[in-house]
């Protein structure tokens, strides 16, 4: 999934980066509210963690302008102000989870992957889709209770494809989906990876829930629960 952090704290910002990013995430890391509305204007986020005490535009303006803009994604306001009357203020302000540094990552990310699950309409770690069962904590998945050997990319394709199922992914925001950085981003290696995960999905099954969409992505057609 694609994260948008937003924290001053520049050694909070890198181990938040680093430990999201070996969790399987692609991370965009900024110190300020501006930063962060030009992220989430020239990027499609899955989620973002905003600190309330940013420089200049604090943490709760800059969740009220995104919601403004428009952006349904989760919001997990991580801060040092832990009273309640701040707590109601953040959730009044858009945001949908609190947490009060200090904290423990393993709760972070507990929260974070909730949140992630039920902004697609999941409630379960896992996603099941006729013989295909993706395990979002394990991140694995097995295709007729046989284990598939995905690379770490091609899970990424493949549990944003069933996250998003029946509906075509733009093959930018897959990309999005791999690399942090824009210089990285190759539209070809896309296609590839699609490619080796499909036939990895019908060598043995014939399992086919992946379509090209001409011109405009790709389309995962079975429906998933």
């Amino acid at each position: 999934m694609k994260l948008l952090v937003v924290e001053d704290e520049a050694l909070l910002r890198h181990h938040l980066y680093s430990r999201l990013g070996e969790q399987g995430h692609v991370v965009d890391a900024v110190a300020n509210a501006e930063d962060a509305l030009y992220q989430a204007d020239q990027y499609s986020h899955d989620l973002a963690v905003v600190d309330l005490g940013l420089p200049g535009m604090g943490g709760l303006d800059l969740i009220r302008q995104l919601r403004s803009q428009g952006k349904s994604f989760p919001i997990l306001i991580l801060t040092a102000r832990g009273n309640w009357q701040d707590k109601v203020e953040g959730l009044a302000a858009g945001a949908d989870d609190y947490v009060v540094k200090p904290f423990q990552f393993e709760e972070l990310e507990a929260r974070l992957n909730a949140l992630l699950r039920r902004s697609s309409g999941f409630t379960q770690s896992r996603i099941c889709a006729g013989p295909l069962l993706l395990d979002l904590n394990r991140k694995q998945a097995t295709l007729d209770d046989q284990s598939l050997q995905l690379t770490a990319f091609e899970y990424r394709i493949l549990e944003y494809l069933m996250r998003h199922h029946q509906q075509v992914v733009p093959k930018e925001r897959l990309i999005e989906q791999l690399y942090p950085d824009d210089e990285e981003r190759d539209p070809n290696v896309i296609e590839v990876l699609v490619g080796r995960l499909r036939r990895k999905l019908e060598a043995d099954s014939g399992f086919k829930p992946i379509e090209t969409v001409r011109g405009q992505g790709y389309l995962f057609t079975e429906r998933c629960r």
